[in-house]
């Protein structure tokens, strides 16, 4: 259709039709559902009326062709204009393959699986009548307490805008209209989520708006950039007002200077939550301030079904801001074909042949074997076949490894990690014991574990955090494993035997009890359908570790929050005159996080020489090119980052310490040395300066390179302009 076409079509649509188009409702509430009618809890609150749902515009979490097609049918049947519905869902690290959480796949530095990922996942839900997923969320996070670190890709604003780039490539392709194996992409959450004060979620976020710009917006809009149709609102505050009602953020920002033209939704009840936020008095002015706003969809509220058309009538609002929102979701419907094709790629065929197959294993299998990040290895990793194994812990034979937002994923399709090392290991060889729940435990269930322990040559823990305990909600202000988890390895470490600890676990934990305890951590994250094979080929060397962290790891809960890209003091604790005590420091520990932003270790060892400038001046028409040796002087093939990083050493306003700006990951042969080059452009040395002009500084700069932010060479430069 044309633009002509859908404005003729809601130029026939009545008032209460266009307002119905703006709600979205969940799948109970619409006929062929296979939960029809089990609407409860919250739900049985909205106040929502036949007339509602039958011109309602989007479903929200309904899978499956044979039920999405239903669903569709019977809408078509009794909507009087036949405009389709949207069919949206969370599809975040995978349908029903799972793949690694995104905080995990960050730690891959692989655009290309992590893009491939996203591809997969999408073909698997459009074939099951998905329409939308929202993802990616691409919110920067610095606080390990809040849950929903595991849905980000870290710490880093650049690293996110390659891995949310990567991702809306992924979800939709190049054209959603002809591509029926593609989504529409929903970049989340605008804005800010990933700053809540005390790493409460839902809590309020309280920043400058150069920190904002700095930091927290160039992910929202390298997905834009990249083409992604949609973005959700968040639900928190941004300058004292609640996203979802500010208009500065969204029509000034977002609709006017960014020229987003696509549709917005609010996360689920948003709109209506402008109320105990205490911006809005009852339902029809939180419906006021989110549609004055810019907020195209309302998700699972219905302020705006039951006010706006009284706004509408009363003069309060203009009737042309509801013509807006539905002129942009019939966009989005056309762009995905719903008019010619209300089914779209929705196949009952083909989803049993295709979704969870064994080429989409296969690539989440790699995936997870590129996200793990080996921590620590004293000489006892990989292991020998022909060593007897005690395999103990929570997680030892638990199929709840594929972390929060896995939806349609099954712990019964899951590799376990005991499934994996059986294929390594003859099946006298090895021994196996919870030794304890993942809070609670026994003395009957230590005493299984200290006997099967004495027989093995190898003690492998595994351990972590259920998947309830991070994901949205999920916040904690302990993020220690749990005592019980604890006491066993403290148990264990009697024995005198080598221990191995491998971690299943949605954020950056405080190790400690851990990391001092036992000979080797592999960090194995949430790794999806296929980690208990992914971890087993890691452990016994038929694959290299070569993730790398991208979210610090800290040394203790007290440093939060802590990352790479800090602001310098004008007392800092390294500096070649500071005193003893006079310094930015904590009296009790270290203020370097227990592992940085960047770090990973190999079985293989990597070494970095011959440094070099192209130029020592750089110029806004000329770049220059920092070049490095890296050679593997080990004694296998693997993997490494290069990472580069530069420090801006006089500022305008005070600029970080390190910020990364360009990365390499490179497979070495023993012995193999490549040279790997990056060109460092004017643009890239641009920043917010205190009038919130984006641009550069004349003047001295640091380029370091190497393998994590706090080791690398150090090359000096300028910037002549």
């Amino acid at each position: 259709m044309n633009k002509h076409q859908l404005i003729s079509i809601i130029e026939q649509m009545t008032l209460e039709e266009k307002i119905a188009q703006l709600t979205q409702l969940a799948s109970p509430f619409f006929e062929g559902s296979d939960h029809e009618g089990q609407i409860t809890g919250p739900m049985a609150t909205l106040g929502i009326k036949e007339e509602d749902i039958r011109n309602s515009g989007s479903v929200l979490g309904t899978s499956g062709a044979k039920e999405v097609i239903r669903i569709q049918q019977a809408h078509l049947n009794k909507n009087r204009l036949g405009i389709p519905l949207l069919f949206m869902a969370d599809v975040i690290h995978g349908y029903k393959t799972i793949f690694p959480i995104p905080l995990a796949i960050g730690c891959s530095w692989d655009l290309e699986l992590a893009e491939k990922s996203a591809e997969i996942a999408a073909k698997e839900a459009a074939i099951s009548g998905i329409h939308v997923t929202f993802a990616p969320m691409v919110d920067l996070v610095r606080d390990p307490r809040w849950g929903r670190v595991m849905e980000s890709t870290g710490e880093d604003p650049y690293l996110n805008s390659q891995f949310a780039r990567a991702f809306v490539r992924g979800f939709q392709g190049t054209n959603l209209k002809n591509d029926l194996n593609r989504v529409a992409a929903c970049v989340k959450h605008f804005a800010a989520y990933g700053a809540p004060e005390g790493g409460r979620d839902y809590n309020t976020v309280n920043m400058s708006e150069r920190q904002l710009r700095e930091s927290y917006l160039s992910a929202y809009k390298a997905a834009l950039d990249e083409g992604c149709e949609m973005v959700m609102t968040s639900f928190n505050t941004v300058d004292g007002i609640p996203a979802t009602g500010n208009k500065r953020l969204i029509r000034n920002l977002l609709r006017g200077e960014w020229e987003f033209d696509g549709v917005l939704i609010s996360d689920w009840g948003a709109v209506k939550e402008l109320i105990p936020h205490g911006v809005a008095e009852n339902e029809s002015e939180a419906a006021y301030k989110a549609i004055q706003a810019g907020v195209d969809i309302e998700m699972m509220s219905s302020c705006y079904v039951k006010n706006l058309k009284q706004l509408v009538e009363n003069g309060s609002i203009d009737e042309t801001l509801i013509d807006g929102a539905v002129f942009r979701i019939l966009s989005l419907k056309d762009k995905l074909g719903l008019f010619d094709n209300p089914y779209r790629g929705a196949d009952e065929k083909l989803e049993k042949e295709i979704v969870l197959c064994n080429e989409h294993r296969q690539i989440a299998h790699k995936l997870a074997t590129k996200s793990c990040v080996l921590l620590k290895n004293e000489a006892i990793l990989p292991l020998q076949p022909k060593q007897r194994v005690a395999l103990i812990g929570p997680f030892a034979q638990n199929g709840d490894i594929l972390g929060p937002w896995s939806w349609l994923g099954s712990k019964e399709d899951t590799i376990q990690l005991y499934d994996g090392i059986k294929l390594k290991v003859k099946s006298s060889d090895i021994f196996v014991a919870k030794g304890c729940e993942i809070e609670t435990g026994t003395e009957e269930q230590l005493d299984e574990a200290l006997t099967i322990a004495h027989q093995a040559d190898v003690i492998i823990l595994a351990l972590g955090e259920s998947s309830e305990m991070s994901g949205e909600a999920g916040s904690r202000a302990d993020i220690r494993l749990p005592e019980v988890q604890l006491q066993l390895i403290s148990r264990l470490k009697e024995l005198r035997k080598p221990m191995i600890a491998v971690l299943f676990n949605g954020r950056p934990l405080d190790l400690h009890g851990v990391i001092d305890q036992v000979d080797a951590v592999l960090e194995a994250w949430y790794p999806g359908t296929e980690g208990g094979g992914a971890i087993a080929d890691l452990l016994y060397g038929d694959a290299n570790p070569s993730g790398r962290l991208t979210m610090s790891f800290p040394y203790s809960v007290g440093q939060v929050p802590v990352y790479y890209n800090y602001f310098n003091t004008g007392r800092p604790k390294d500096a070649p005159d500071a005193q003893e005590r006079y310094v930015s420091q904590y009296l009790d520990i270290p203020n370097e996080p227990l592992f940085p932003f960047g770090f990973g270790l190999s079985y293989t060892t990597f070494s970095y020489s011959e440094a070099t400038l192209s130029s020592d001046y750089l110029t806004p028409e000329q770049p220059i090119q920092v070049s490095v040796q890296v050679t593997n002087s080990g004694e296998i093939a693997g993997e490494e980052v290069i990472q580069l990083y530069i420090r801006d050493v006089v500022g305008e306003v005070v600029r970080p310490i390190k910020e990364l700006k360009a990365f390499h990951k490179i497979m070495l042969h023993p012995g193999e040395t490549k040279t790997v080059t990056f060109t460092l452009t004017e643009e890239q040395l641009r920043y917010y300066h205190s009038d919130l002009q984006f641009k550069s500084d004349a003047g001295e700069f640091i380029a370091y390179i190497g393998p994590n932010s706090k080791e690398g060479l150090a090359l000096m430069f300028k910037l002549v302009k």
